[in-house]
């Protein structure tokens, strides 16, 4: 695999050895499962931000995703930008 080149592309120019050819479809679920879990990683993020801007509580935001206030606060703080309870 070149410098650059998606795993993709790479994939997809495999020249299979008929004698040990294996299907390249449990990358390609890898590779979906993890831009999906991405997506969710960003998306999640954006709307504790949302939250955090309209005003609402860690309480409120760690009991919507059902762990402590405090545990909410430890992970999405950084990310926050209203101000800290």
């Amino acid at each position: 695999m070149d410098v650059g080149e998606s795993v993709e592309d790479w994939l997809d120019r495999i020249e299979p050895d008929p004698a040990a050819a294996r299907d390249a479809s449990h990358m390609r679920r890898i590779i979906a499962a993890n831009e999906t879990l991405d997506a969710a990683q960003t998306e999640l993020r954006d709307a504790v931000n949302a939250a955090r801007e309209a005003g609402d509580s860690w309480a409120v935001i760690g009991l919507a995703l059902g762990v402590s206030r405090q545990a909410a606060q430890q992970r999405f703080s950084t990310a926050a930008t209203a101000p800290p309870d």
